[in-house]
């Protein structure tokens, strides 16, 4: 007699009420499949996992009030490594995209998924796969040959160029101000000088171009 699969166990950060109580009934009806928990913040799952065993599988929002989904990763992974992670949101833009792969997201799916597909990526991912949406996959891909092209120059100052890589490190604007020897002010005038020949307006998005493009 063949061995019945274990269910595999699954958490919800997602804040849009109808959607994610909609999402969660409809994955538990399926075989397989248990969305134990459901939660409307990135904090609420942090302290949920250190009180409770971890899922095999974490659906995770982008847009979330406090900590973003794309911030909260690290964390995740911090507290549940074994865990998957796939990303389940209504962005599309690269920026994102990037930010989330590179951050250690499993997976990337849009919520316009059917519940068959995004159960099939739960699947897919706990058994340490990728699950992409093939319209997203194909953006991946191009971000990828992008990357093989030789960087760009944006005029960037040494000086420049050390602030930036020093962002890419994770250093806040203090202490990369105290490491390169200048003050507050400077540094951050500095910052404000490589995001306008980025073209880029935050933190986030000039770490995931400098990376993409191999700046640093």
């Amino acid at each position: 007699m063949a061995e019945t699969a274990p269910t595999l166990q699954v958490w919800l950060v997602e804040d849009h009420k109808t959607y994610g109580e909609r999402l969660m009934r409809a994955l538990n009806k399926l075989e397989g499949i248990h969305c134990a928990q459901r939660f409307t913040a990135c904090e609420d799952a942090f302290a949920a996992l250190t009180m409770h065993a971890a899922p095999e599988v974490l659906l995770l929002d982008v847009g979330l009030p406090g900590v973003s989904g794309i911030e909260g990763i690290a964390r995740l992974k911090q507290l549940a490594p074994k865990a998957a992670i796939v990303i389940l949101t209504v962005f599309e833009d690269d920026d994102k995209i990037f930010r989330a792969i590179c951050a250690g997201a499993a997976g990337y799916l849009l919520k316009t998924s059917s519940t068959e597909d995004i159960a099939a990526a739960i699947r897919s991912a706990a058994a340490g796969g990728s699950p992409i949406n093939p319209r997203i996959a194909r953006r991946v891909l191009e971000m990828l040959s992008k990357a093989n092209e030789p960087p760009r120059d944006y005029g960037l100052t040494p000086r420049e160029h050390e602030i930036l890589q020093l962002l890419v490190q994770g250093l806040t604007i203090k202490a990369a101000a105290a490491q390169l020897g200048i003050g507050y002010y400077t540094a951050d005038e500095y910052i404000r000088s490589v995001y306008e020949k980025l073209q880029v307006r935050s933190r986030g998005s000039a770490i995931a171009k400098a990376v993409h493009e191999r700046l640093v």
